[in-house]
């Protein structure tokens, strides 16, 4: 299992920033490789990638949120992946946000660039594009403000 971690400061208050990240339908704007992301209901994603030249999907589920603090998931089918993205506030207008991911190459290829550090470039160049994407709208594209815990939806 490969783990990564990257941290960047976004020029949006921390309330922009997270709400942006609630939007995972818009993730294939950022992320590179994302094909599409459905979302089937408050903590169910279907998500489409291109990984390796090869396409991927699987389910992740959200096990916890946590308005303005965090995002946690993991995967239900497909190749084992896991992650947690934080959000603090860094000053009146910034905020740092942090991404882990966990996730474990499938077969050679995905092995080999895993061990040439292909996705600790795609983490990092993917939270480069969020913070272009959110700095130049200055607004979320939408807004989930409730909460997950244990697995278990909370509305607002």
């Amino acid at each position: 299992m490969s783990v990564v971690e990257h941290t960047i400061e976004v020029d949006v208050p921390v309330r922009v920033a997270y709400d942006q990240w609630t939007q995972f339908e818009e993730f294939p704007q950022f992320m590179e490789g994302v094909k599409r992301i459905v979302q089937k209901d408050d903590k169910t994603l279907e998500w489409t990638a291109e990984i390796a030249g090869k396409e991927k999907v699987w389910t992740a589920q959200i096990v916890e949120q946590t308005p303005d603090q965090r995002v946690a998931w993991r995967s239900e089918s497909g190749a084992p992946n896991s992650g947690v993205v934080t959000f603090q506030p860094s000053g009146a207008s910034s905020t740092k946000v942090t991404l882990r991911l966990e996730a474990q190459p499938e077969d050679a290829v995905e092995k080999a660039g895993d061990a040439l550090g292909y996705l600790d470039r795609q983490v990092n160049e993917d939270l480069d594009r969020f913070k272009k994407f959110v700095e130049e709208r200055g607004v979320p594209t939408g807004a989930w403000r409730g909460e997950i815990h244990g697995g278990e939806v909370e509305r607002s």
